[in-house]
């Protein structure tokens, strides 16, 4: 009578890394920066709004056509779409799996609270979830028109955007969105060097200043676009 052989298959080395905490935040670190490579330009696209309907109009059809010929319409476009859709929905995983993690690990909190951690790293938690809802907001509001005041134009992105800043409540949302993506960013990049080990005491400071820096300049130039339609600038 043969003996029945049992073999254990050994976890994959990309299975092992997602499983850990350490891949999990890597996972976190660089789709981080593939976000955030996206929002600055992004945000010096927006600002061409200042440079009046037809700049901006034209700099949103070249998004549509750009790859071509080799790319057919919009496919470029939605390429970015996909690769930024994979790398929030990786973002969003792993940083609740690891919030899980945490929990878990102390189910009681701390008797005595010694708020050490800054504004940005207490607020992480509830700036990603701001940011997430927004997200889902804006693309209904100046991508599909869905939820748009005063009536959606496709193939007139600046009518469109004055339409949306030309109302109190798109204003407050953006802005409060804006307020907590410069959090975010301030605390997330610097948080994703040390994840790569590109950290150290000596960079340390170059890069907490990197981090602020790009913070302040990110919230800046989006919430300068609502700021100038409010004020009439933009029109």
């Amino acid at each position: 009578m043969a003996l029945a052989t049992r073999t254990d298959r050994k976890p994959s080395m990309t299975r092992t890394m997602w499983d850990s905490s350490v891949g999990k935040k890597t996972v976190m670190a660089v789709s981080g920066l593939i976000m955030l490579g996206y929002l600055v330009v992004h945000m010096l696209g927006n600002l061409k709004i200042f440079f009046g309907p037809d700049d901006f109009n034209h700099y949103a059809h070249w998004l549509r056509t750009l790859g071509e010929p080799l790319l057919h319409h919009e496919w470029a476009l939605w390429i970015v779409r996909v690769v930024l859709v994979a790398a929030v929905v990786a973002h969003a995983v792993c940083a609740y799996q690891l919030s899980r993690r945490d929990i878990r690990a102390r189910p009681t909190k701390y008797v005595h609270r010694k708020p050490r951690a800054s504004y940005a790293t207490r607020t992480m938690r509830w700036g990603g979830i701001i940011l997430g809802l927004f997200v889902v907001w804006h693309v209904l509001d100046l991508t599909t028109g869905t939820v748009h005041p005063g009536g959606f134009q496709s193939g007139h992105p600046y009518q469109n955007v004055i339409d949306t800043f030309s109302t109190w409540y798109g204003n407050v949302v953006y802005i409060v969105a804006m307020l907590a993506l410069g959090l975010h960013v301030q605390h997330g990049f610097w948080s994703a060097a040390q994840t790569l080990g590109v950290g150290s005491r000596t960079r340390d400071r170059a890069l907490k200043t990197i981090a602020n820096v790009l913070a302040v300049v990110l919230t800046a130039g989006f919430v300068a676009v609502p700021v100038g339609v409010m004020t009439g600038v933009v029109s």
